[in-house]
């Protein structure tokens, strides 16, 4: 690339100097034709004219690529041949263009290198001494050179000419070479220097673009500069969209964590992202320094790790609840039989005559207890050891339509107005009784909430990107809001705890059956709570074929 640029260069140097020439020549000629026919006759102009010729050939000849090292021989060649004529044509010894000879030796170093240049500076010293020393014995008179010119300087003269021409050639030659030399391979290294950075730079925005976190720099004034693909998809936001916008505006909660950074740090931090999705991101920060090592910008590595925390949440719940259950589902199969047996002792009882009043009473206070305390009983069980889902294909619509329709009769909802707000053919793959009793458990829940009345709006919609983080498989959110009264932060850490109630007569194991039908269905439970507007209880599971679909469940109450 940089030997065609300089042969090229060459080229459009001697076309120029030759048309000036040419023009300079015409113009004299139109205003001195004397001086003209002069300058014609002595074949400079016809030499000129060759060499623009020749020269133009050259560039036309350019354009083919192999030709390009046969042409820069070709170059030199004709150099030295136009200097040697032009001396030829001027005076032979008395001519003042001999110097022309130092050009074609340099223009040789250039194009073909030092050992081109000490060739063409030998050729150049063989030639210019020819012409000296045939000058000198009168063979050529015949081109009009005259031998007197060259014995009136002197054998001595000519030959200390001779020797002085023969060191410039050589001294232009070795240092035309050597510079030139030195010119290939400052070429060379920075071709190889433009090459690797060249890979550096494509490698480096591959990785940028493909890295599987989210990556973001940020300049001296907390503006960000880089925006990769991943933290574009991760916030639903653009590179155009952040572009030198305060990182204080995207991420709040890390711009203040990172203030006056001075080395790498690593955290997380919460992000809602443009669909409304609760995140967790961790991240790891550190500053670039400048040779002053003043801190210029930031560099910010982050990804989302909300599924990683959810699921440290659920192992930490399964090890505190793992000995319980398993020690409680024991006893309360031991507790159910001699229940039984009591309730039917007393029953029998209950249905002799001779029971007295307050008699009586005490034991219908008995069999309602022993009643509630079976179903305690069952409902834990059901905790305890849930069935494995049948799963089917559910119409949400219809589904909920048929539980708006059940609750009709219970008094609970008398004031209370349910919503359906389920789009039509809009399916999931559950089991129909299990997903049947959470939706009716969170129904109850909130009736619960609104015992002087209210609302509740059914709603589900599709999510194609899924949720609980990034790249996830579609799903489906059903949500159920009313307008209660909502939940403490205490409830919320303890909601889907066993046993753990705020209501009077709760048994405490609503939700805590609910998030173990969504466990058996492969799905994830959730609960974020936002006192005293409500709260929003959340399951999450991908819709992929190899494996079960089933909803997001969401309650706000």
């Amino acid at each position: 690339m940089f030997a065609d640029r300089r042969l090229r260069l060459f080229i459009y140097a001697r076309i120029i100097v030759s048309f000036l020439f040419l023009a300079s020549t015409v113009l004299l000629g139109s205003q001195e034709p004397a001086s003209y026919d002069e300058l014609f006759h002595s074949g400079i102009v016809r030499l000129m004219a060759f060499s623009f010729l020749f020269s133009c050939l050259s560039h036309f000849a350019l354009r083919f690529r192999t030709f390009s090292f046969f042409i820069s021989y070709l170059q030199t060649i004709w150099d030295v041949f136009f200097v040697t004529i032009l001396l030829l044509f001027t005076g032979g010894i008395l001519s003042p263009y001999s110097f022309l000879y130092l050009l074609a030796i340099m223009n040789a170093g250039v194009l073909l290198g030092r050992r081109e240049s000490l060739y063409t500076a030998s050729l150049c010293g063989i030639l210019y001494g020819a012409i000296i020393d045939f000058q000198f014995f009168g063979m050529l008179e015949s081109i009009g050179l005259s031998q007197n010119d060259a014995r009136q300087l002197g054998a001595s003269a000519l030959f200390y000419t001779i020797f002085l021409n023969l060191m410039g050639f050589g001294l232009s030659a070795f240092i035309t070479g050597y510079l030139a030399e030195r010119a290939r391979k400052s070429e060379a290294a920075l071709r190889e220097n433009i090459i690797n950075y060249g890979e550096l730079s494509q490698l480096n925005s591959k990785i940028v673009s493909n890295i599987e976190t989210g990556l973001l720099t940020t300049n001296m004034q907390g503006n960000i500069r880089v925006f990769n693909p991943y933290a574009e998809q991760l916030t639903g936001l653009s590179q155009a969209d952040v572009y030198d916008k305060p990182l204080s505006a995207l991420f709040p909660e890390l711009s203040s964590s990172i203030e006056s950074l001075t080395d790498t740090i690593r955290g997380e931090f919460k992000f809602v992202n443009q669909d409304g999705l609760h995140m967790i991101l961790g991240f790891s920060a550190a500053p670039f320094e400048e040779q002053d090592r003043h801190s210029a910008s930031l560099i910010i590595n982050f990804r989302d790790i909300t599924g990683i925390r959810r699921m440290e949440e659920a192992l930490k719940r399964a090890d505190r609840l793992a000995a319980l259950g398993e020690l409680s589902a024991r006893m309360a199969h031991e507790i159910r039989n001699p229940l039984a047996a009591m309730r039917g002792s007393v029953q029998m009882l209950a249905e002799q005559g001779s029971i007295a009043g307050n008699d009586g009473r005490l034991l219908n206070i008995v069999l309602r207890e022993s009643d509630r305390l079976n179903k305690l009983i069952t409902d834990f069980l059901t905790y305890a050891r849930p069935q494995s889902p049948d799963k089917q294909v559910i119409d949400l619509q219809k589904m909920v339509a048929d539980l708006c329709l059940l609750l009709e009769s219970d008094i609970r909802f008398d004031n209370i107005e349910i919503i359906n707000r389920t789009p039509v053919h809009l399916q999931i793959q559950a089991d129909l009784h299990q997903f049947s009793q959470v939706l009716l458990n969170l129904l109850h829940n909130s009736a619960d909430a609104m015992p002087t009345g209210g609302s509740i709006i059914i709603e589900s919609r599709l999510l194609p990107g899924g949720t609980g983080g990034f790249r996830r498989s579609s799903a489906v959110l059903v949500s159920v809001t009313d307008t209660g009264k909502g939940m403490d932060a205490e409830t919320a850490r303890h909601v889907f705890e066993p046993f753990w109630t705020s209501k009077a007569d709760g048994t405490g194991l609503g939700l805590a059956i609910i998030y173990r039908i969504i466990e058996a269905h492969g799905a994830r439970s959730a609960l974020n709570h936002h006192p005293p507007a409500g709260a929003l209880f959340q399951s999450y599971c991908h819709r992929e074929p190899c494996r079960s679909r089933f909803p997001i469940v969401s309650a706000t109450c």
